[in-house]
């Protein structure tokens, strides 16, 4: 079989790497690693490179994967053009694939968790309205607990976490079970649920299986995870877990894993694991090395060898940049005072490449686009131009875009502002000005909706802003600030722009841009967007339209995350600014839904499609608060509409089934249902629907069938483990519904529907004492709860204690007057207590309401009433 070329690209990293000096005792430590079996006690999984900037880390593990190649591993590259989890995973995957092994299934999820998290905004927006009628009145231990997992998983709260002491837990729990159960119903079940909430959750089982695939095939696999200084906020946690717990699974032994960033790694995570860790920290090269590096490159005059010691202190990137120009002469090095741009460009005399080089040191990262718009040069220079840059020591090259090194770039931009301020600004003008109209081409054809969620749009805006920020300070930053609001506003995105913000402030010098840039992402990692959005309003003068803009912004942020009170007050001051923002009225109704308030939600939402009309979601939320309020034709002309409007919206189909399920109508409830479940197969709130229609038809298997799919699907939906467990209660299968009832308060303890349900199968199981105290255990929750109080009462008359029974049924009654069931209960309560016209009149109204089969089973009874009468009047 033929031998394959090498590329130029395999030829150059060979000789690069031929050429490497220094690091020798690194190396060798590494080398020496793939001698040992993982068994033996003195091999390392984890190598953690560190080091200040500069220091050649990059350098390192690049050469580090060389060996761990002529070694037989497969390598996996991973940097901080990752910014998630997932991104990671699929640079992982698609490093592997260019060995000659594709990671399938994850490659699938992937592509899953990217459709699906564009949903979750959507999804997230109604979650609360499906099960507000079915949440407790307080939060339970484990939904405080799950509240900032689950937001921070949904991306809507960046950092460390959910609002941290700036709104009320209880708020913020309500408002995470909302989201979770809404999430793990509309988006497709607990799988699709996890891909946005968890992601990790999911994706890292399938990474792990598809590494075992892999690791059987050869001898080592090798994962470095370079500039970990900036992924080790995604990355740390994730990475400790696979390796030291079997969480998501087992990692193969023959794994070893590079890590490479400025600091040390985190004691309180990895302090103690030094047995299976190698701590690699990286100093500036000693005099031997820097000696080694230079006579490499010919550089041998030991005057010359001094000089550029003293001039380096041993920084390789500095050092290597030296060495290139080959100084033949203490004098041809030049000034020890010489800035440090003319340290790295003073060997290099071509004036176009000088230019270029502090050109290019503008943009925060080039193509060979973006260089053509900072050089000027002529069209037929510019490839070899862009090529020798791409050549420097101190640029890295990520494939189509180029770099600089950090330690490089800021005095090359320092000494381009300070020696030409005017040259400066119009410089980065012309960069703006640039990136704007790429920016418009950009927009061509996308909905202004559309925007920002289009990732080439939002990367050339970033660019634009960083350059409008550089070139005048004072005009750009209320533009910036403004496209802040709407970073916001995306969910997801805050963070890179007061990271633009911060580094233009770093860049200009202007301290009211750094404090800007810096202070927002302090507040987002603290409070995550609500607060960096009521920092920005405290500060800032917006005008009336922006402030309107900014709250309706931090009002959404806040309803995502469950505040729905802080929410509404938000809604009302952006209304009071604006009275005529359909989006305002849109994010009160949905927050008035999440308190229970749906009257009010209805009226919000009537404005906002006053304003806005033909807003699918608008509408077919609507619907389903009329739904909950049992305006049942009301819901349905909602639910039409929201249909006709957007036929692919699977929720506003299940919950026009729901609603004509509720109106009698099982076969086009059916029919509803299945279609939601065609466009959403795993759809668990329309599974569960759906399992009531077939028990409305008898088909008791069926209702089963569904409620099964639905637990396996969520297996943490309280209220399908409850409507399984009544299933299982009524097919005759106690033991297996108490599991259910008792899986579903370990899950939420203040479930009052669950205390009723396990309550009533207890009683069926001859447990009276214990079926008692869960009935009153869930009147204690919900003391208006009419199925309970029947319930219980049926307990009280077994226990012949017919005026506590009577008390409970009084209550029941006045809840629902036209309830057969709790009117029968009622007549028993009577009979026991010789009331006998009072038990006549409540079996007639019994028999009014009651089907030909009902009114034949209630005969005996009323045979009974027509003999205590007859025995009364004897006596």
């Amino acid at each position: 079989m033929a031998r394959t070329r090498p590329s130029m690209q395999d030829l150059i990293r060979d000789r690069r790497r031929r050429g490497f000096v220094g690091r020798g005792a690194e190396r060798a430590v590494f080398r020496q690693n793939f001698d040992l079996p993982p068994e033996d006690e003195r091999h390392r999984f984890l190598f953690h490179v560190h080091g200040n900037a500069g220091v050649g880390k990059t350098f390192l593990v690049r050469e580090l994967e060389q060996i761990a190649r002529a070694c037989g591993a497969l390598t996996a590259y991973v940097d901080d053009g990752v910014g998630s989890l997932p991104e990671a995973m699929a640079a992982i995957s698609a490093r592997f694939a260019r060995q000659g092994h594709r990671f399938k299934d994850l490659d699938r999820l992937l592509a899953t968790h990217r459709e699906r998290s564009h949903e979750a905004e959507s999804t997230a927006a109604a979650a609360a309205t499906r099960t507000s009628e079915l949440q407790p009145s307080a939060p339970s231990a484990a939904s405080l607990t799950a509240a900032r997992a689950s937001l921070v998983g949904l991306g809507l709260v960046p950092g460390v976490g959910a609002f941290a002491g700036a709104v009320d837990p209880a708020q913020l729990a309500h408002g995470a079970d909302r989201v979770r159960a809404g999430i793990g119903a509309r988006l497709g079940g607990r799988e699709d649920a996890q891909l946005v909430l968890s992601p990790e959750r999911v994706l890292t089982p399938v990474l792990l299986d598809e590494l075992a695939g892999v690791a059987a095939e050869a001898p080592w696999l090798v994962l470095i995870f370079d500039t970990y200084e900036r992924t080790a906020p995604l990355l740390d946690g994730w990475l400790h877990d696979v390796m030291t717990t079997d969480r998501h699974g087992a990692l193969p032994a023959n794994v070893v894993v590079v890590t490479a960033g400025q600091r040390p790694l985190d004691t309180a995570r990895w302090g103690g694991l030094a047995d299976f860790v190698a701590d690699v920290p990286l100093a500036p090269f000693t005099a031997a090395e820097t000696r080694g590096l230079l006579a490499d490159r010919g550089v041998v005059a030991e005057p010359v060898v001094e000089e550029v010691l003293r001039l380096t202190g041993g920084l390789p990137v500095l050092v290597s940049t030296l060495a290139e120009s080959r100084p033949g002469a203490p004098d041809d090095i030049g000034d020890p005072s010489a800035t440090a741009v003319e340290r790295f460009l003073k060997w290099e005399q071509d004036p176009v490449r000088r230019a270029a080089a502090l050109a290019c040191a503008l943009p925060r990262r080039l193509d060979a686009d973006v260089f053509r718009a900072a050089v000027d040069c002529p069209e037929t220079e510019a490839d070899a131009l862009f090529g020798w840059l791409r050549s420097l020591p101190f640029v890295t090259d990520r494939g189509h875009r180029i770099q600089y090194h950090d330690v490089v770039r800021a005095p090359m931009l320092r000494l381009q502002r300070l020696r030409s301020p005017r040259g400066w600004a119009g410089r980065h003008t012309r960069l703006a000005e640039t990136f704007g109209r790429w920016r418009t081409e950009a927009e061509a054809g996308l909905d202004p909706a559309e925007v920002w969620a289009d990732g080439d749009w939002r990367e050339l805006r970033l660019a634009e802003s960083y350059h409008r920020l550089c070139a005048n300070a004072r005009t750009a930053l209320p533009l910036v600030l403004r496209d802040f609001v709407d970073a916001c506003d995306g969910g997801v995105f805050a963070e890179r722009w007061a990271r633009v913000l911060a580094e233009a402030g770093e860049d200009t010098d202007t301290e009211l841009v750094r404090t800007w840039g810096h202070d927002l992402l302090a507040a987002l990692a603290d409070g995550g967007v609500a607060a960096a959005l009521g920092l920005l309003l405290n500060r800032t003068g917006f005008e009336g339209r922006w402030q309107a803009r900014a709250r309706v912004a931090r009002g959404r942020a806040l309803r995502h995350a469950g505040a729905y009170a802080p929410a509404l007050a938000e809604f009302d001051r952006a209304l009071a600014l604006d009275p005529e923002l359909a989006r305002a009225y849109r994010g009160r109704g949905f927050s008035h839904g999440g308190l229970g308030d749906h009257e009010a939600g209805l009226a919000d939402l009537d404005r906002a499609d006053a304003l806005e009309p033909d807003h699918a979601p608008t509408v077919s939320v609507r619907g389903e608060y009329h739904r909950i309020l049992g305006h049942y034709d009301t819901a349905l002309e909602d639910l039409d509409r929201g249909i006709a409007l957007d036929p692919s919206h699977h929720f506003a189909w299940a919950s026009r089934g729901a609603v004509r399920q509720l109106l009698g109508q099982p076969d086009e409830a059916l029919a509803d249902l299945n279609h939601a479940l065609e466009l959403k197969p795993e759809y668990p709130w329309a599974l569960i629907r759906r399992a009531r229609v077939w028990r409305t038809r008898g088909e008791h298997g069926r209702q089963l069938a569904d409620l099964d799919e639905a637990v396996r699907l969520y297996p943490d939906g309280i209220w399908g483990l409850c409507e399984r467990g009544d299933a299982l209660r009524a097919a005759g299968r106690p033991e297996q519904a108490l599991a259910d009832y008792d899986r579903a308060l370990a899950l939420d303890e203040g479930y009052a529907s669950a205390y009723a349900s396990r309550g009533v199968c207890r009683g069926a199981l001859g447990r009276p004492e214990e079926a008692l105290a869960d009935l009153d255990r869930a009147l204690a929750l919900q003391p208006d709860y009419p199925w309970a109080l029947r319930r219980r009462a049926e307990l009280h008359l077994e226990r012949a204690s017919h005026d506590r029974a009577l008390a409970d049924l009084d209550r029941a009654r006045a809840l629902r007057p036209d309830e057969a069931p709790i009117l029968v209960c009622r007549v028993r309560a009577l009979l026991g207590l010789g009331r006998f016209e009072e038990a006549r009149a409540d079996l007639d109204r019994a028999l009014e309401l009651s089907s030909d089969s009902e009114r034949a089973r209630l005969a005996p009874l009323g045979e009974r009433i027509a003999a205590e009468n007859r025995a009364e009047r004897r006596s």
